[in-house]
């Protein structure tokens, strides 16, 4: 077992001999982290800034809490509202190192998967790069009427000046705070030991907060037990499933209704792969056979399980598009937002072009 997958095993289940031997660590991290940002506010590190607004979609965890159907939701939304919007991302998992501005022929391997899906969601302009500001630069010299950039996981990239930043957290963690007490909590503590990216008193220096997956009672319960400001926007957000597209033609679609009875296998190489399949069974179509990658894997379709019908993420996709996969149908999904995140977006966006 590799040491990243007994890590995660320690965030979920902590090990009590573990706990002991990362938690300097995690104090090492927490203060670095702190220093580094704080180095960026002081004006020691330099924060580069570009000539349109920039929107900071990203998280305090490691790992997937549901950043990219925010990302596409508001790249959507606010499109539809006349504005015209950009993507960056780092395209995690990607082969090649460039900076890249994505078009018809771009591949998963070379761009990313999430950067892929994103430029086919929305039909916004996506450019990929480690540093956000090259990527971003690339996009404008290419759409130069982009008014605003979104920021695709990108919180802890202090490089890249921002006017608003947007973290999504999961509702599962709604929780009091860090207890060393309590080994359920353990999963709020820095890295290593824990399975943050920065400490939950993060959560009140930003704009919005995504509670992904969660409810109005998740959202009061994260106000009262983290003590967040009242002026923050807190939304819950959920996820609707949309009709089933078949792979390679993705005009023909059906309802979850008309698949319903047949032996159905699934596939999925995300970073929950367990909520898409109990997504499958809420709608009715309970898989026969689960197989479950590394997020980010690259596919063929020798990886696929042998089914009459295989139902596979967007995500997954776009990494299976090119070859000849009759038997492959697609579940798209939407994030949706209360309050409405694209309205304050679009709103906070507004009042920055009549400054």
């Amino acid at each position: 077992m590799s040491l990243h997958a007994i890590l995660e095993q320690h965030w979920q289940r902590p090990k009590w001999w573990l706990t002991p031997l990362l938690w300097p660590l995690a104090r090492l991290f927490q203060a670095l982290a702190a220093l580094r940002r704080y180095a960026y506010a002081r004006g020691w590190l330099q924060q580069q800034h570009l000539p349109c607004a920039v929107a900071v979609v990203g998280n305090i965890h490691a790992g997937g809490v549901g950043k990219t159907p925010i990302t596409a939701a508001l790249a959507s939304g606010l499109r539809a509202r006349g504005v015209a919007v950009g993507i960056v991302s780092r395209g995690y998992g990607r082969r090649s190192k460039e900076v890249l501005l994505l078009d018809q022929y771009s591949r998963a391997a070379d761009v990313g998967d999430e950067p892929l899906m994103l430029w086919r969601q929305t039909g916004v302009p996506v450019a990929v790069g480690a540093q956000r500001f090259q990527a971003a630069q690339a996009l404008l010299a290419a759409h130069p009427q982009t008014q605003l950039i979104l920021c695709d996981d990108g919180l802890q990239h202090y490089a890249l000046a921002r006017d608003w930043e947007i973290v999504v957290f999961p509702a599962a963690d709604a929780v009091r705070r860090l207890d060393l007490l309590r080994p359920d909590l353990l999963r709020l503590d820095l890295l290593p030991n824990g399975g943050l990216r920065e400490p939950l008193s993060r959560l009140h220096t930003v704009d919005a907060l995504v509670v992904s997956q969660g409810s109005a009672d998740d959202v009061a319960r994260l106000r009262q037990n983290q003590g967040l400001p009242p002026q923050l926007l807190v939304c819950a957000s959920r996820i609707r499933a949309g009709r089933l597209y078949r792979l390679n033609t993705p005009a023909h679609t059906v309802t979850a209704g008309e698949l319903a009875g047949k032996p159905i296998a699934a596939l999925a190489a995300i970073a929950r792969p367990q909520r898409f399949f109990d997504a499958l069974r809420d709608l009715g179509l309970p898989p026969v056979l689960c197989k479950a990658l590394p997020d980010h894997a690259e596919l063929t379709p020798a990886d696929l399980p042998v089914a009459e019908i295989v139902i596979i993420t967007e995500k997954d996709a776009v990494k299976l598009a090119a070859y000849d996969l009759p038997q492959v149908w697609v579940l798209p999904i939407e994030a949706h937002t209360e309050p409405d995140l694209v309205e304050w977006l679009w709103r906070c966006w507004r009042v920055r072009q009549a400054a």
